[in-house]
């Protein structure tokens, strides 16, 4: 029996460095990236992509010399995305994709929560079923990013197509926000999509009653830069009463807000407390690279709860339907003529803009939200394109090539100009062509063809490092939202005062992010 010793020892060896090395290469994938023609290619050269639809003035695809375009022809991509309208618009025009490489792309969209459900589920199996993922920063990616192919491996790859334009093409904050995840070593997505939160007002309600309010209260109530947050609220109060006193007749409410128990709730709150100089967590800067560590709740701070006595004031003049809306809801509510002001989703602009399904048309101005008493500060909710690491070799070749084109500057002014789609661009240099900076001109022809450009002036300056809030980006996100739209919701039924609501929000939040 001695002798049988050392051979159970040597089984007992090579059992775990099979086990340690699968562990390993479960944790680090490691993909062949080069072209299947890479001996016949000429990295030094770059040839112009044979896609339809550049303009001059945009960084173009290209590829290596010798890149065959049609090198995956006959694989099959399935990409889940959150209904979008980037999703819709790609959706629509997938064939100049697929005409181009042979690469056939199904695009499933649905609302967010069925997103995440769906890639959880599919990251969980290592079945790779979705081989491009739409990574929403706080939902997916910083729960989910160990899941992600790094896309670095792609990028320095020389015998694919590059990213045009570079990386520096994008916002860099966008770019840290949805492509990162607690430090800058690996990059798991490229910008896709960029909703931000400025104001939309009714243009015609202000002029026309200007004078009136500044006879009252002694100063232009023009939606602007130079509004604050308690401005705000008066001019919203007044618009109110005046309606119910029929002095005013074209809207009934001063304010509306997406303050339904639901995401959109926190994210209308937080425009407030972030422009009030607060924010969710004591550590600084979780909302661009994240961490695994976010620390301790800051929800227990005096500027929390003030931020919070303010939000509860202001919903008792808005709109009565604000407590049951979420971002479509107040669009729809404010599309309908009923309201004068709301903060909301920058890209809801086309939807304003459409007489078929709007009585405000052209009669919507739109501008940064108000000051609080640090600042202004704008809810980003952009979102980028990344790959499931657990794909075949092949497959994420593909899938890096419909990336490259999906974000590239061509394919984001494809979808800001079509009707299917409507979204704006995450690439600065599409925001420097003379038709796109024309568009955000009212009244211009090029605005009618792209309405959502009449938003990006405010858009563009609430982007600014200054001006825009990320929210924390964290894999405890999920259950730290909840926890702060559930007792926001109750503070706006009446359930509770805005004491306990910070206090519950901070005592749960501490509970899980292991303070």
């Amino acid at each position: 029996m001695k002798r049988k010793k050392p051979f159970a020892i040597l089984v007992f060896i090579l059992a775990m460095s099979l086990v340690i090395s699968a562990c390993s290469s479960d944790g680090e994938q490691s993909v062949d990236t080069k072209s299947k023609n890479a001996d016949k290619i000429n990295p030094d050269k770059l040839v112009e992509a044979p896609f339809e639809g550049w303009v001059e003035g945009l960084p173009q695809i290209t590829a290596p010399e010798g890149f065959d375009w049609k090198e995956f022809e006959g694989v099959e991509l399935n990409l889940i995305s959150e209904n979008t309208p980037p999703s819709s618009a790609i959706a629509a025009n997938i064939d100049q994709f697929e005409d181009v490489t042979g690469i056939k792309v199904n695009i499933e969209q649905t609302d967010l929560s069925t997103v995440v459900e769906k890639v959880s589920l599919d990251f969980n199996s290592k079945s790779a079923k979705y081989h491009l993922i739409y990574a929403d920063p706080y939902q997916i990616l910083a729960k989910q990013s160990e899941h992600f192919l790094d896309l670095n491996q792609l990028i320095d790859e020389p015998t694919l197509p590059d990213v045009p334009g570079g990386l520096e093409d994008f916002s860099q904050a966008q770019l840290e926000a949805t492509g990162y995840m607690g430090d800058k070593d690996e990059i798991f997505a490229l910008p896709y999509d960029n909703p931000t939160m400025v104001l939309a007002y009714r243009k015609d309600v202000f002029e026309k009653y200007k004078d009136l309010f500044m006879e009252e209260k002694g100063y232009d109530w023009t939606p602007g830069p130079e509004m604050t947050w308690e401005q705000y609220y008066e001019v919203a109060k007044w618009i109110t009463e005046k309606a119910k006193e029929g002095v005013i007749t074209e809207v009934q409410y001063g304010t509306g807000h997406q303050a339904k128990q639901h995401d959109s709730l926190m994210n209308d709150f937080s425009n407030i407390l972030a422009a009030n100089g607060g924010d969710y967590f004591k550590k600084d800067n979780l909302g661009n690279l994240g961490s695994t560590k976010p620390g301790e709740s800051a929800m227990d701070s005096k500027v929390a709860l003030e931020s919070a006595e303010f939000y509860n004031k202001l919903l008792k003049v808005a709109a009565p339907g604000s407590t049951s809306w979420d971002w479509s809801g107040v669009a729809e509510g404010f599309a309908a003529g009923n309201i004068a002001m709301i903060p909301e989703w920058h890209e809801f602009s086309a939807m304003f803009e459409n007489e078929d399904s709007s009585n405000v048309a052209g009669k919507v101005a739109w501008t940064v939200l108000p000051k609080g008493k640090e600042r202004r500060a704008h809810m980003f909710g952009g979102t980028g394109i990344g790959i499931n690491k657990y794909a075949s070799d092949e497959e994420i070749k593909a899938a890096w090539l419909f990336t490259v084109w999906s974000t590239s500057p061509q394919a984001q002014y494809m979808i800001l100009k079509s009707k299917q789609g409507g979204s704006t661009p995450t690439r600065n240099s599409v925001y420097e062509l003379a038709d796109v900076k024309a568009g955000m001109e009212p009244g211009s022809p090029e605005s009618k063809e792209m309405p959502n450009l009449l938003a990006m002036k405010p858009t563009l300056e609430a982007w600014k490092e200054e001006n825009v809030y990320m929210r924390p980006k964290i894999p405890q996100w999920p259950q730290v939202n909840t926890y702060i739209f559930t007792e926001l919701s109750k503070m706006l039924a009446g359930q509770q005062e805005p004491k306990e609501t910070v206090e519950k929000i901070t005592k749960q939040t501490n509970e899980i992010t292991d303070r």
